[in-house]
């Protein structure tokens, strides 16, 4: 069936711009220096013992199934555990098991949608003959093809049947420690570890040594104290090991100094004010080294609405994000650019370390260049490749393009970008609001990439407008933004 070439493809509804919501909640880390060997066997006596325990509470979890609160019996379980460590250690165990448990439940869920999704997409091609088109639904290019399909489509219903399963039974896979580590224990040589090196790792991660925070409580957690003042760090041992106390009233008082030179004042408010803290202590076996975490819910507050930035009349910056780099430009209460766009570095390859360094290095340069400018907020995109992902070369082509193309997708950290930006950005008091996505790849291609060309040659000026690469194969209507150049810029978030 011969393509109708010159038709256009119909616009979708552009959603509305609305306003990221606040983070609600910070957390901050400082190394334990100069610990004892008494210290670190201490640590690791009561981490092992807590996690042997939580462990066994989280079975206890699973066994029960997808129930109620009310019947999931958190205070049964919590008077048990209480006996073998005391009332606070049992109340961070049992809630670390049923926070485990719901993340792992929508886990499932989330793997079932995106099974369904392939298995509906790999079924509609296969409804089309080889080589035919069938409206945007292409068949597969030959018969061996579609044969490597049918055997793909029943390997995922296998997949989908078995987390079917799981979800009625309410029933998750939880390896408390990582997955992807007990795995790595069958390939150590690949890994590049030796056993006794993975086993380091293993029980590193295993360890329990999480104390919630309770308001009211000596500098907001008396499960595991830090003192504002000398940097004092201090826990209170389960009932089994109180033989190894070295305070009063059974608690064990480290040799460390402990400052949170981030956040710090922050932090001094709260524990000064006896707000609840909640700690947890962990270890990196790699360097060696036990650091500890303080986190805390922050109040929430309203942000404002795009309405309420379009009638105050401040400067926004609009921000791409793109495959390799962040394509940036200040605009004015109208929504028109002013200036010249600005282009960030994006090289995320390497360690996830790195590549995370990468990205904070690339998103403090944005927000400086918002300070810079005066603007009192950031637009960003709300990219999603959900679908994209899940369905793989059923959407985004097959061969050497394909492959490219899937790859390019793959790099761009969509969800990773959008919460660090929110944090980092809410820390310097900036806004971060998204709009549509269409505005920059379907509505920029069609509307604005021609005339800003045409300025810049009328200017003699070298001026290179990406848009959205969208494969000819693409017949889905998604539009993903993946242009390699650079001066790409976000619409106005108001018309002007």
């Amino acid at each position: 069936m011969a393509r109708k070439r010159g038709r256009k493809r119909e616009l979708r509804a552009i959603a509305a711009p609305f306003t990221v919501a606040a983070p609600s909640g910070a957390r901050i880390r400082d190394r334990l220096k100069d610990l004892s060997p008494a210290d670190v066997k201490v640590l690791t006596l009561v981490g092992e013992h807590l996690g042997h325990h939580q462990r066994a509470d989280l079975a206890e979890r699973v066994a029960m199934g997808n129930v109620s609160t009310q019947q999931a019996e958190r205070t049964q379980r919590k008077k048990a555990l209480t006996a073998v460590s005391s009332s606070r250690w049992a109340g961070a165990m049992t809630r670390a098991s049923e926070d485990q448990y719901q993340l792992s439940m929508r886990c499932l869920f989330d793997e079932r949608a995106g099974l369904r999704r392939r298995i509906r997409r790999i079924e509609q091609r296969l409804a089309v003959p080889c080589g035919h088109r069938r409206g945007r639904l292409r068949g597969y290019a030959d018969q061996n093809e579609r044969f490597q399909k049918l055997r793909h489509l029943r390997a995922l219903k296998a997949r989908l049947t078995v987390v079917e399963e799981r979800i009625a039974a309410g029933h998750p896979v939880i390896v408390v420690g990582g997955r992807r580590l007990a795995k790595v224990r069958h390939h150590l040589h690949e890994a590049e570890l030796t056993e006794e090196e993975w086993r380091e790792r293993w029980h590193a991660a295993r360890l329990f040594l999480t104390a919630d925070g309770e308001s009211g409580a000596p500098h907001g957690n008396y499960t595991i104290t830090v003192h504002p003042e000398s940097g004092e760090v201090a826990l209170v041992l389960p009932q089994p090991l109180r033989h190894l106390a070295n305070a009063p009233r059974g608690r064990y008082r480290l040799s460390s100094i402990v400052r949170f030179s981030h956040a710090r004042e922050e932090w001094l408010d709260r524990v000064s004010a006896h707000r609840a803290v909640r700690y947890d202590i962990a270890l990196a076996p790699v360097r060696g080294r036990w650091y500890l975490d303080a986190s805390w819910s922050t109040d929430r507050t309203p942000s404002p609405s795009p309405e309420e930035f379009q009638v105050s009349g401040q400067w926004l910056l609009a921000v791409d994000l793109n495959a390799g780099h962040l394509a940036a430009c200040v605009l004015d209460p109208h929504g028109n650019p002013v200036g010249p766009p600005h282009t960030i570095p994006l090289e995320l390859t390497g360690p996830t370390s790195r590549r995370d360094g990468r990205l904070r290095a690339a998103l403090t340069d944005l927000i400086s260049l918002a300070k810079a400018h005066g603007c009192t907020g950031i637009v960003i995109e709300d990219l999603g490749f959900d679908d994209a992902r899940a369905t793989g070369r059923e959407t985004m082509g097959r061969g050497k393009r394909g492959k490219r193309f899937r790859r390019t997708v793959a790099a761009i950290p969509t969800a990773r970008f959008r919460e660090r930006l929110r944090g980092m950005a809410c820390h310097q008091g900036l806004v971060v609001m998204a709009v549509d996505p269409a505005y920059t790849s379907r509505w920029g291609g069609q509307y604005w990439t021609a005339p800003l060309q045409a300025r810049g040659q009328v200017q003699n000026k070298k001026i290179s407008v990406t848009g959205t690469t969208v494969p000819p194969w693409r017949s889905d209507g998604v539009a993903s933004d993946t242009g390699s150049g650079v001066g790409q810029v976000c619409p106005p978030l108001t018309g002007g």
